[in-house]
């Protein structure tokens, strides 16, 4: 893990947010990239040069921040990014060879019954690039606990472990698997392979409507440190799957929430 992404709203939590990316990044020796994405919709014939103001301001809003934590000695780059959101996120991922975004649940909401606001959910939904959902105000701590939750072990795509064994390497993690048997469950779907077998502690089955409940009902015995899903077009974000919205009663957790790219 050598290249963070860190898009930055103009949340309350921004600096503590930042000051987690940070901590995170240092853990890995990672550099840490952090961006703000303006886009422009102007009518022809406009005067005022709105794209100069919009990089300006928002280079001095990611200056300020700035001045408000502890780099820590890691490496950090700021950069304000024009274009769409999905499409300028996956072009910078790609350019610095990112290997994890860092994200806030609501980057502008202040709607309480929302877990992640629009343009983090549109971030978790639309792009498959590994994500870890960073909790408000969360203090950055050792890794000693993981929950993975899936309703299907079987990997196919290369590399979509590696951010859970290098999470596990670093801090030597103990990974609880739990398999969610649902309503779409299939005969072969329960077949760990080596790869995912090589970083699990332990295993257990459980029988629910979503992998959300089973999460549920399992989260307080295991008391995990960060818990550990899979993004699939159809999988652990399946409700509200239209909206990027995504609210406290479909999903929400207290800790961070590791989001890894579709196994299959």
């Amino acid at each position: 893990m050598k290249n963070i992404l860190v898009p930055v709203g103009s949340s309350k939590n921004a600096v503590s947010h930042l000051q987690y990316a940070v901590d995170f990044a240092k853990a890995f020796d990672a550099k840490l990239y952090i961006i703000q994405i303006y886009n422009v919709y102007t009518k022809a014939g406009t005067i005022i040069k709105i794209d100069d103001i919009l990089e300006r301001e928002s280079q001095e809003f990611l200056n300020e921040l700035m001045t408000k934590i502890d780099t820590k000695g890691v490496d950090v780059v700021t950069r304000t990014l024009k274009g769409k959101l999905v499409d300028t996120i996956e072009l910078a991922c790609k350019s610095a060879d990112i290997d994890l975004i860092l994200i806030e649940p609501r980057t502008n909401s202040i709607k309480e019954e929302v877990f992640l606001g629009k343009t983090s959910g549109k971030i978790i939904k639309q792009t498959n690039i590994p994500a870890l959902i960073v909790p408000e105000a969360f203090t950055f701590k050792p890794i000693a606990h993981i929950l993975m939750a899936v309703k299907s072990a079987i990997i196919k795509k290369k590399n979509a472990l590696e951010p859970l064994k290098a999470i596990k390497e670093k801090f030597n993690t103990a990974v609880s698997l739990l398999m969610v048997k649902t309503p779409h469950y299939q005969d072969n779907d329960f077949e760990v392979n080596e790869s995912l077998s090589d970083l699990v502690s332990d295993t257990t089955q459980s029988e629910n409507a979503t992998t959300f409940q089973g999460v549920l009902e399992h989260f307080q015995s295991n008391n995990p440190d960060m818990l550990c899903v899979v993004r699939r077009k159809r999988g652990f974000f399946i409700k509200k799957w239209e909206k990027n919205t995504i609210l406290k009663k479909d999903f929400h957790s207290s800790r961070p929430v590791l989001v890894l790219s579709g196994l299959k």
